[in-house]
């Protein structure tokens, strides 16, 4: 199944993140040997890279579809910029994902959570709190609030956390994280390189007397994403933000 999500932004990718309770392996031999099995299933990831204590594994930043995984103290990641299709953007975690048990030593035990984001950016060299503030909020009791005399928000990077379940252990966030800082609305010039952001997290904690089986819980993360995505997040946040940022240009 292709994804549309790409048609409704400049950039869109998939992140998926394990955190752990125990610090994870840094010896280099085994994290050598983790990265080299990574790159044998896909052999145009060659980079290997090192930013304090995480180590990544990357593909050529220009390529697209653009993989990565890495590994840092207590937590290990997977993801894809730009995937064609959602079996595209999960190959790779779920890969990982079957591999870390045997070669890194995870265990059910030990995992504090896992994490899925679907991410999406928006280019726009305006004003991105005026225009969260215009296509989120518009009509709204907040919009009451910024027509106080002045030059408007400041800092507005909406975001709520919601429980799936009723032990609270299933959640989603929802963020859009404006870029725009106080030096650009004084002198009016504003940067182009930064775009606005929206991440949907959906997030599972462990349960009760459960085993963490982190592949069956991937898989339902995955549905979860999709789901709140295509139901909520398209129609109500991207959608109406994609409308105002075309209304500018």
């Amino acid at each position: 199944m292709s994804i549309s999500y790409n048609s409704f932004c400049d950039d869109f990718y998939v992140d998926m993140y394990i955190n752990t309770r125990f610090d994870l392996p840094s010896d280099r031999d085994i994290l050598l040997t983790f990265f080299e099995r990574i790159k044998k299933q896909f052999p145009s990831m060659a980079t290997l890279g090192r930013d304090g204590t995480e180590f990544c594994l990357d593909e050529d930043p220009k390529s697209e579809p653009n993989r990565w995984a890495s590994v840092d103290v207590d937590r290990l990641g997977a993801g894809c910029v730009s995937p064609e299709s959602f079996q595209q953007a999960f190959e790779l975690p779920k890969f990982v994902i079957e591999l870390i048990p045997y070669m890194l030593g995870i265990r059910s035990l030990d995992i504090e959570s896992l994490d899925l984001t679907f991410g999406m950016d928006f280019d726009y060299a305006c004003n991105h709190n005026e225009i969260i503030a215009e296509a989120l909020f518009g009509g709204s009791s907040f919009s009451k609030v910024f027509g106080i005399s002045g030059s408007g928000p400041l800092n507005l990077s909406p975001s709520v956390i919601l429980a799936l379940d009723d032990d609270c252990s299933t959640r989603a966030r929802l963020a859009v994280e404006a870029r725009t800082n106080e030096d650009e609305m004084r002198s009016g010039k504003f940067d182009s390189d930064k775009p606005i952001s929206m991440y949907l997290t959906v997030r599972q904690y462990p349960q009760a007397g459960q085993n963490f089986e982190m592949i069956p819980v991937f898989n339902k993360l995955c549905g979860l994403a999709v789901e709140i995505m295509d139901e909520k997040v398209v129609p109500n946040i991207v959608m109406p933000l994609t409308n105002a940022i075309a209304h500018r240009r």
